[in-house]
This record gives structure tokens, C-alpha cells and sequence, in this order.
């Protein structure tokens, strides 16, 4: 005889479809941005995996912490992993082992990305290449990888985290805007490609936010930034996490394509 089992192990998608859980993966979830939606997705009971480059012990704390209340709180349980997404055949490993895990991925939050700032001149080939080799190549390895199952679901949605320097440019990151762009125009082409199987595919552009990236910024560079800012504040993690977390969410089943901008204006 089959368990009931808890509500909140349970979610419905569209047509009535009843899933015991749903599974996301969050690419570059140990710090940041990442980290951020990593919570923000827990809190919608999504089971949540994430992966990245290097995870160092608070994020392994933090797990700790997340799966020992999860014995005694119901609390979503939450895994993670090491990977470079520039490396295909690891990629692959590392999406065939959640879902023989989890059996499912649900979402995918491609958020991996590295800067290597510096006017054009002067940037070296390697800088350009290791920018858009994890920025652009990583995001094109993991989807690849996980659109396999979700066409399998009929169903799943996909989540790019782009910038707003994809849509506008910024000095000294030609090689971060190029890849950023890339971000955007993959997007809305996996959108067409891969709609009819019930799959939504969409970008988060955020704006001048408060993570150790920017936090390498001088008081003259910063004071540049949120002069150009209508909020007059620099945005947050959870800023983007909870545009992510909506676009995860049965609201925006019906979205797709779209790149939502969370920049306070900045660039309206």
C-alpha cells in the first residue's frame, strides 16, 4: 500500500498532473546571486541541487544545516556537488546523476558566470575565452543537458541569469557583455525551440547588485553606478532571487522568451 504523502512534498502542474516533488538545479549555487535563489527556492519546497565551481564550508554548512532541519521541520532537503559547466562531458555526468537521484528536473537556473574585466586593449585571449567559455559555453552545456529529461516530463522551465550590461554594454567588459548578450539571444531561441514541449525558457537580467563581484568596485565607480539608479540603492541577492523564484513558480507558466530586467531602473 502506497504512503500519502505530505502536502508539501506535492505540487500540481498544468493539466492536473500530480508530482510528488519538484527538483531544481542551480548552477553556481554556493555564494551570491546563487546562494540567494538556492534560499529562495528552498522556501518554495522546491528539493534543490546545486552546483559549483569551488564550494567552500559555509555553503557545505549550510546544506548541513538546511538537511538536519529537514528531518524534524519537513523542510525541503538540499544537495550539492562540484562542477566546471565548460566541461561537457562532466556537465553531462552531473545531470545523469540527478536525475537518476530525483528522478526529474524540474528547473534549471543557469547562473555559473566569471568576470575578467579590463578595456580591450589591453584584455588578453585567455580572459576573453575563460568569460565566455563559462558565461555562454556553460549555460549551452547545462541546457543541452537537461532539456533531455524535461522533453521526457513534458515539462520544466529553464531560467537564465543574464545582466543588464547584455543589453546595454559596459567598458572594460566587452568579453562579460558579449557573453551576457549571448545569455539573452540563447534564451529566446531555446524559447521557440522548445515551447511546444512544455517548456519555458526565460532570462533575469539583474542590474548593479551587491555581491563580491561588484564589491571590487572603488567609492568612484560605485558612486558612477547608483547615480545611474533611479531607486538610488544598489539591489540585492534576493532582489533577483525572488524574480527567479516568480518565474519558477505556476504564476508564470505561461511566460516564455522574456527577459526580466531587475536593475531599479537603471537602465529604463
Amino acid at each position: 500500500m502506497n504512503e500519502e504523502k505530505p502536502d508539501y512534498m506535492k505540487s500540481s502542474w498544468p493539466g492536473g498532473v500530480q508530482v510528488q516533488k519538484q527538483v531544481a538545479v542551480v548552477t553556481g549555487g554556493a555564494r551570491g546571486i546563487g546562494r540567494a535563489i538556492v534560499e529562495e527556492l528552498l522556501n518554495q519546497r522546491f528539493h534543490v541541487v546545486f552546483l559549483d565551481y569551488a564550494i567552500g564550508e559555509d555553503a557545505i554548512a549550510f546544506a548541513k544545516e538546511i538537511n538536519e532541519k529537514s528531518a524534524h521541520f519537513k523542510v525541503t532537503p538540499l544537495s550539492y556537488d562540484k562542477l566546471d559547466v565548460t566541461d561537457a562531458a562532466a556537465v553531462q555526468s552531473a545531470i545523469d546523476k540527478i536525475v537518476g537521484e530525483h528522478g526529474q528536473i524540474d528547473v534549471l537556473i543557469n547562473n555559473a558566470g566569471i568576470t575578467r574585466d579590463g578595456l580591450l586593449l589591453r584584455m588578453s585571449e585567455a580572459d576573453w575565452d575563460a568569460v565566455l567559455d563559462t558565461n555562454l559555453k556553460g549555460v549551452f552545456n547545462v541546457t543541452k543537458a537537461a532539456i533531455r529529461p524535461m522533453m521526457s516530463q513534458k515539462r520544466g522551465k529553464i531560467i537564465n541569469i543574464a545582466s543588464v550590461v547584455g543589453i546595454t554594454g559596459n567598458p572594460g567588459q566587452a568579453n562579460y557583455s558579449a557573453s551576457k548578450a549571448g545569455v539573452i539571444g540563447f534564451t529566446k531561441s531555446i524559447a521557440k525551440e522548445i515551447g511546444s514541449r512544455g517548456i519555458t525558457v526565460n532570462a533575469v537580467a539583474p542590474g548593479f547588485i551587491e555581491t563580491d563581484m561588484t564589491a571590487k568596485l572603488n567609492e568612484a565607480q560605485r558612486a558612477a553606478m547608483l547615480a545611474a539608479v533611479p531607486l538610488k540603492r544598489a539591489g540585492t541577492p534576493q532582489d533577483v532571487a525572488r524574480a527567479v523564484g516568480f518565474l519558477a513558480s505556476e504564476a508564470a507558466d505561461y511566460i516564455t522568451g522574456q527577459v526580466i530586467v531587475v536593475d531599479g531602473g537603471m537602465t529604463m
